[in-house]
C-alpha cells in the first residue's frame, strides 16, 4: 500500500497535502494508469487520518481528472497522455526588489504632482455618487460609456473647444491606448496609418503591435507635411496639431485646411486628432480643434483626463464622425466599457458641477507661474548663455537646445551617472535618423524647483 508522511504539510490542510502527494506521484509515473488506489477506510487507517480526509483528497483528484472511481470496485489512476518530464520552475521571490537609485531625477517625466489633484472634491463627489446612484452603479455601462458622462463631455467640448457634437458620437475608454485599438478595428487593418516623425513612439508601436501598416511622415516647422503623407500612401493621419509632442509645434490654420482637403481627396481617409494637453495653452485663448472646422466629418477627436487631472486616472474619450459612431454601434458595441461606473458617474458630476473648469483654470495659473519660475532659473543658472529655450507657450514641456559638441547619447549617459535622466529630441525620431542634435525635452508638470536648480548646474558642467 502506498504511504505518505505529513511531516512537511506545515499549515496546509491534510486532505490538500495528500491530494498533492498523490497527484505528484501520478505525474511522475510512480502511480501508473489503471493502478488501483487503497480504499478510503484502509488508507485512512494506514496514514492515521480520518476517512473524510481521504475522501476529500480523492474527490479533488476525481474532479481534476487524475483519478476515476468504479461502483463497488474502488478508485483507479486515470490515463493521462503526453505528460512532459520537465523540471519544476522555481517560484519568483517577489519580495526581492530591484535596487532603487537614490535621488534619481527625471527631467522629461510626464507625471503630475499629487498635491495638485483635487482629492477633497473628488472624495465628496464619489461619496455622493455611491449614496445617490446606487442603482445606476450596478447597471452594466453601455459600451461607449454611461450617457450622463458623454453628455457632460459634449457640453465641455462645446464651451471649451468650440465643438458641436452629440453625446452619441462619444466613446469613453480606459486610456487613449485602448481607444487606438478600437479605432483600428473600426477603420480596418487594410488601411495605411501614418504618424508624425519625430513623435510619440508608443503610438507607432501600438499600431505595429496591432499588425497594421504604419508609416512615418516627416514634419516641418508647421507640422506634418501633407505632400509626404500622399507619398506614403496614407489613409489615416494620426497627428497632434494643437501642441505636438515633443517639438511643441502648433499647426497653423492653413496647414489644417490643407490636411482636411487631403481627407476629401479619397473615400476612407481620416485624421485622428490627438488633443492630449490642449487645456494648457498658457498665453491667450485655446487654439480651436481641427474637429471644430471639419465640414467633411473626417476628423476623429481624442482627448484624455490623464494630463488635466492625473496620469493614473486612465480615462479617455474620442468623438467619432456621425457615420463612424453608427458603425461603432453596429459592429463594436458588444464590447464592455473599460471604465468603471463609479469613475464615470463621478467624472460626470465633476464636470457638471463646474469643478473640472475650476481645476483647469487653477492648474493653468499654477503651470504658468511654474514655467516663469523655470525660465528665470535657467537665465540665472550657469547654463545661461550656453542654451536656447524653444517653446510655444503651451503644454507642460519645452525644448532646451544646448551649445555643445558632445553627442546626445554621451550627455545622457554622463547625466545618468550623476542621478539624472533626460530625453533628447533625437530619441523621438523613429526612422533611425539622428534628428535634431543637442536638443532635450524638459517637462515641468512635476518638477521640483530646488532639484531643477541643482540639475541646471550639473548639465552646465556636463556639456563643457
Amino acid at each position: 500500500m502506498i504511504t505518505y508522511t505529513f511531516n512537511n504539510a506545515g499549515k496546509m490542510p491534510l486532505y490538500e497535502y495528500l491530494y498533492k502527494c498523490i497527484k505528484d506521484d501520478i505525474l511522475s509515473g510512480n502511480l501508473k494508469a489503471g493502478e488501483r488506489l487503497p480504499s478510503k477506510r484502509s488508507f485512512a487507517g494506514n496514514l492515521g487520518v480520518s476517512v473524510i480526509t481521504i475522501e476529500n483528497a480523492y474527490n479533488q483528484l476525481i474532479s481534476e481528472g487524475y483519478v476515476y472511481s468504479l461502483p463497488k470496485r474502488g478508485y483507479f489512476v486515470s490515463k493521462i497522455s503526453h505528460i512532459a518530464n520537465v523540471k519544476s520552475v522555481e517560484p519568483i521571490n517577489y519580495e526581492k526588489k530591484l535596487p532603487e537609485k537614490e535621488n534619481f531625477v527625471n527631467l522629461s517625466g510626464s507625471q503630475t504632482n499629487p498635491k495638485n489633484f483635487p482629492f477633497s472634491v473628488w472624495t465628496r463627489l464619489i461619496r455622493n455618487t455611491i449614496s445617490e446612484k446606487s442603482r445606476e452603479l450596478m447597471i452594466t455601462s453601455p459600451s461607449a460609456g454611461v450617457y450622463p458622462l458623454r453628455v457632460a463631455i459634449a457640453k465641455h467640448l462645446q464651451s471649451f473647444r468650440g465643438m458641436m457634437v452629440n453625446p452619441e458620437q462619444i466613446v469613453v475608454g480606459a486610456g487613449t491606448e485602448y481607444l487606438y485599438g478600437v479605432l483600428i478595428q473600426l477603420l480596418g487593418r487594410d488601411k495605411v496609418y501614418c504618424v508624425e516623425n519625430p513623435g510619440y513612439s508608443k503610438v507607432y508601436r501600438i499600431y505595429k503591435a496591432n499588425c497594421v501598416d504604419c508609416r512615418l511622415v516627416d514634419m516641418d516647422s508647421r507640422g506634418i507635411i501633407v505632400g509626404n503623407l500622399r507619398k506614403a500612401g496614407g489613409d489615416i493621419a494620426h497627428i497632434s496639431p494643437t501642441h505636438h509632442f515633443p517639438t511643441g509645434i502648433t499647426m497653423p490654420v492653413s496647414r489644417r485646411y490643407e490636411l482636411l482637403a487631403w481627407t476629401n481627396e479619397k473615400d476612407g481617409r481620416y485624421i485622428i486628432e490627438d488633443d492630449y494637453d490642449s487645456e494648457f495653452r498658457l498665453d491667450g485663448k485655446p487654439i480651436p480643434a481641427m474637429k471644430s472646422i471639419d465640414a467633411g466629418d473626417r476628423v476623429i477627436y481624442i482627448n484624455t483626463f490623464s494630463k488635466s487631472l492625473t496620469s493614473t486616472i486612465r480615462m479617455s474619450y474620442m468623438v467619432l464622425p456621425i457615420h463612424l459612431s453608427q458603425r461603432y454601434e453596429e459592429k463594436l458595441s458588444f464590447y464592455s466599457c473599460t471604465v468603471s461606473n463609479f469613475e464615470q458617474y463621478t467624472m460626470a458630476s465633476f464636470i457638471d458641477s463646474g469643478y473640472f473648469e475650476k481645476h483647469i483654470n487653477r492648474m493653468r495659473l499654477f503651470y504658468s507661474r511654474r514655467r516663469s519660475e523655470v525660465m528665470e532659473m535657467i537665465e540665472k543658472s550657469p547654463l545661461s548663455g550656453k542654451c536656447t529655450i524653444m517653446e510655444a507657450n503651451s503644454g507642460l514641456h519645452f525644448l532646451l537646445r544646448l551649445n555643445t559638441k558632445r553627442e546626445d547619447r554621451e550627455i545622457k549617459n554622463a547625466l545618468e551617472k550623476k542621478g539624472m535622466t533626460i530625453s533628447a529630441l533625437s530619441d523621438y525620431y523613429m526612422d533611425g535618423t539622428s534628428g535634431d542634435e543637442h536638443t532635450f525635452v524638459v517637462s515641468y508638470s512635476d518638477l521640483n524647483p530646488d532639484i531643477f536648480k541643482n540639475a541646471l548646474k550639473i548639465i552646465a558642467e556636463t556639456i563643457c
